[in-house]
């Protein structure tokens, strides 16, 4: 498997936050071809660790080029466009980070 990880710091305004990546940022997410699963999860405490993160979010594709094609597709530009959206809400950009 492979799998985009998102991790968003603590937003500037939690309730616009939520209410757009929740009502539209996650039903994008979930319209990418041959997404396994999207996962979005509320940090509730970090241990040895300045980084002050909100919400941890993991897209699962079956393989890196999978991953690849489908972050690539029209679906995947829509959902990467929607980021600036989200960029209201935040001090900085997410952190996105790619495992295998």
């Amino acid at each position: 498997m492979a799998k985009v990880l998102v991790v968003y710091d603590q937003p500037t305004n939690k309730e616009g936050f939520d209410g757009h990546y929740f009502g539209t940022h996650v039903p994008l997410a979930e319209k990418l071809p041959n997404v396994k699963s999207v996962q979005a999860n509320r940090v509730l405490g970090v241990q040895n660790s300045d980084l002050n993160p909100y919400l941890v979010v993991q897209l699962e594709f079956e393989n890196a080029e999978e991953l690849n094609q489908n972050l690539g597709s029209p679906q995947g530009q829509e959902l990467t466009a929607d980021v600036k959206n989200l960029m209201e809400f935040l001090a900085k950009p997410p952190a996105i980070i790619i495992v295998d």
